[in-house]
């Protein structure tokens, strides 16, 4: 009976249904201490410990700890339960921040494997160890445990509850310091993996988000969307999971490059009250919409949390763009430097890009086109490597400024038209920099600013000033304001003939 109610539990954390998978630990659990089976009973309480401080409930998961504890007399008991009960408790140490107490727990836990020749237990003290490294700076040393937990779950050494947990981890540990290969391999088999476990939803959200990232990086924008949307929807219902916050961030992204500034915010938003903080994203979007020095508040306060190399290359080339545009260049040139440092301890193509654009365009900024070209064709090879067309194009924007800065107004215009040409094919905002840059107008435009836009479209769709102050999270005063420069800038004098201008030049409320 007891075996059965495992069994089941395993059935139900794979399919998502937490609750029962709980309730049938519980039972196995009662059950193996009314026979007496002390180490069985604490092996079933830690399956389930796991689980509370996945979703968040770490106040059930300390008691349980403390239970388990008294059982096995408070250490004294001399068995492999002992390390399985160190996991969750040097995982809620490594919360804490308390990394290299951590790091020594996890230790531990690999020695008690070792005696005991645990394939599991193992598996756990590897991914917590290799998390914890990464942590304190030894990028490499984490790795090479993340990659040795990888051989076992894909040889089949590991239980298949633990092998996704072990799946996600190592990906989002891959992610976070933007090993983008590893990352992109180990999806590819969490995928097939997912796919070999029938009704399994367990791991799925957590996958879709990195899914939509790698979509978003190799130009597939309406693919990236869909999956982003999935994420979203997997990862907050029936209860809302850790990585929801990265699924309603990515989702903002996405808007965002595409110049759909309303409903990125309300991602942003989202994704901030999931627990993730919005940034970079809103504040590159407020640089979007004109507001520098908002996007330089938000942007320096995040940079002064930067304590790794992955947030420094996160954040850092957000910080760098705007500094350029607030005309701070000492700022831009130290986090310039700084995202370097990163690049190097990192030692991956996506953080060498990231550093060579930035780099590159600091210098185009300072004037030294020279040496700027250099930069930045280093990083333009780099993102054809990783095939990021929309990095790439960006990259290649800035060569055109270097080439005409130098009076190469040929390969300006090639430049130019080779970034305008991917911009336009990916649908993002961008465009309207390529057609300013070519001495080109936007008569559709009419001069109007990508938050008067907006505000046109949400004005086309019939809303008052107190919708499109909600729809856009402003104030109705500043709704106000908009809809009188845009009746200045277009010499109108109604909402009606405003209306009309919008469907003229499509500039109608987007539906998708």
């Amino acid at each position: 009976m007891i075996l059965a109610d495992l069994s089941l539990a395993t059935a139900a954390q794979l399919q998502g249904q937490d609750e029962e998978a709980a309730a049938l630990l519980q039972r196995a659990h009662n059950a193996y201490l009314k026979q007496n089976e002390v180490e069985p009973a604490v092996r079933c309480a830690v399956q389930l410990i796991m689980s509370l401080i996945n979703r968040g409930e770490l106040a059930k998961a300390g008691g349980w700890l403390a239970r388990c504890r008294r059982l096995l007399d408070d250490g004294q008991r001399d068995c492999v339960e002992l390390g399985y009960l160190m996991v969750p408790a040097a995982l809620q140490t490594l919360r804490q921040g308390n990394v290299e107490e951590a790091s020594e727990m996890f230790h531990q836990v690999l020695h008690i494997a070792a005696r005991y020749a645990d394939p599991d237990l193992s598996a756990m003290g590897r991914l917590g160890r290799g998390q914890s490294l990464i942590m304190l700076g030894d990028v490499q040393g984490g790795i090479a445990l993340f990659d040795e937990n990888m051989v076992a779950v894909t040889s089949g050494e590991i239980s298949p509850v633990l092998a996704g947990i072990i799946y996600c981890s190592v990906i989002d540990g891959c992610r976070a310091i933007f090993d983008l290969r590893r990352a992109r391999e180990w999806t590819e088999a969490l995928d097939e993996w997912c796919q070999s476990q029938p009704g399994l939803v367990e791991f799925r959200g957590a996958c879709s988000v990195f899914r939509a990232q790698l979509k978003q990086l190799n130009g597939a924008w309406s693919e990236a969307l869909v999956e982003a949307d999935r994420a979203c929807a997997r990862l907050s219902t029936p209860r809302l999971q850790p990585a929801a916050g990265d699924a309603y961030y990515q989702l903002g992204e996405l808007h965002r490059l595409r110049g759909d500034f309303a409903r990125a915010e309300a991602a942003f938003r989202q994704a901030s009250s999931a627990g993730r903080s919005p940034q970079p994203g809103m504040a590159l979007m407020r640089l979007a919409e004109g507001d520098v020095d908002a996007a330089a508040a938000a942007i320096r306060r995040e940079r002064d949390e930067i304590r790794q190399p992955g947030q420094a290359c996160a954040i850092l080339p957000a910080y760098v763009e705007i500094m350029i545009a607030g005309r701070d260049l000492e700022a831009a040139r130290e986090g310039a430097a700084a995202l370097e440092a990163a690049a190097k301890a990192l030692r991956a193509p996506y953080p060498d890009a990231v550093a060579a654009y930035a780099s590159g365009a600091v210098l185009l900024a300072l004037g030294d086109t020279r040496l700027a070209l250099e930069s930045l064709r280093s990083a333009a090879g780099l993102w054809r490597e990783l095939d990021a067309p929309y990095e790439g194009a960006r990259t290649r924007l800035l060569i055109g400024m270097a080439c005409r800065a130098m009076g190469d107004r040929d390969a300006a215009a090639m430049e130019l038209d080779a970034a305008r040409a991917t911009f336009r094919k990916l649908g993002a905002a961008d465009l309207t920099r390529v057609h300013e840059l070519s001495g080109e107008t936007s008569t559709s435009r009419g001069g109007l600013s990508s938050r008067e836009v907006e505000v046109l479209r949400l004005l086309s769709a019939g809303k008052t000033n107190r919708a499109i102050a909600a729809d856009l999270f402003i104030s109705e005063k500043t709704v106000a304001r908009h809809v009188s420069n845009i009746f200045t800038k277009l010499g109108l004098s109604t909402r009606a003939a405003a209306t009309a201008y919008a469907y003229e030049h499509g500039l109608r409320t987007r539906t998708t």
